[in-house]
């Protein structure tokens, strides 16, 4: 599948990173791919066609697993049978992104109209997803012999989540911390619990060698 919307880079151990950089967010989504099942690490802004993206990239049985649920991150959830946020954020997937905002996030100043996806209108809003399940800090996502790890990394966003992979030696920490303008004044941000949060990934450093975010440089070095 081609699309100018996009990028992909894959990295080893079946871990591959989907990029929007013509839109100023920049945002990457990341698939994991265990021998069962493939982690979609959140689905991006909803232009292009995500899931036909994924589809092309991964035969196995899709679970999303939302590190939060700002609209950059939730474009196309609805499109999968599985997903899963942490229930803080569970709300904020259900209700979308609203049309005057979604409007804005694609026009001249913030999106490259040259690379926008035919047939692509933002004017209707972005839509909401119901998720299926939660997460919570400690649980492990199955994929069939390979385990994400949940690390609940609060201080962006209420229920924002890291995920661990031992097996890929990787840590997906979407806004946790990334090479840019951090974003911590948010209604449900909360700069007490990114110090928390920076501690919790300090603990388990020794045991990746690709640190992953959503936005600015990836992978970080």
């Amino acid at each position: 599948m081609t699309d100018s919307w996009f990028e992909v880079q894959r990295f080893p151990h079946g871990i591959t990173m989907i990029r929007e950089p013509h839109q100023s967010e920049d945002v990457k989504s990341y698939l994991v791919e265990g021998e069962r099942d493939v982690a979609i690490i959140d689905t991006g802004t909803g232009a292009g066609d995500f899931p036909g993206l994924v589809a092309s990239l991964s035969t196995k049985r899709p679970r999303v697993l939302q590190s939060h649920g700002h609209w950059d991150h939730a474009g196309h959830s609805y499109a999968f049978d599985e997903v899963l946020i942490h229930p803080s954020e569970a709300d904020w997937l259900r209700k979308g992104f609203p049309a005057h905002r979604y409007i804005a996030a694609f026009d001249q100043e913030h999106a490259d109209a040259a690379f926008l996806p035919a047939g692509f209108d933002p004017s209707g809003g972005m839509r909401g997803t119901e998720p299926t399940g939660t997460l919570e800090h400690g649980d492990r996502v199955d994929l069939g012999n390979r385990v994400l790890e949940v690390i609940h990394t609060p201080g962006h966003s209420s229920g924002g989540l890291t995920f661990l992979d031992r097996t890929g030696r990787a840590l997906i920490v979407a806004d946790v911390v990334y090479l840019a303008a951090m974003y911590l004044f948010f209604e449900d941000s909360d700069p007490a619990a990114f110090r928390v949060s920076l501690e919790r990934l300090v603990e388990v450093l020794d045991d990746v060698d690709l640190v992953l975010p959503s936005h600015g440089a990836a992978p970080m070095t």
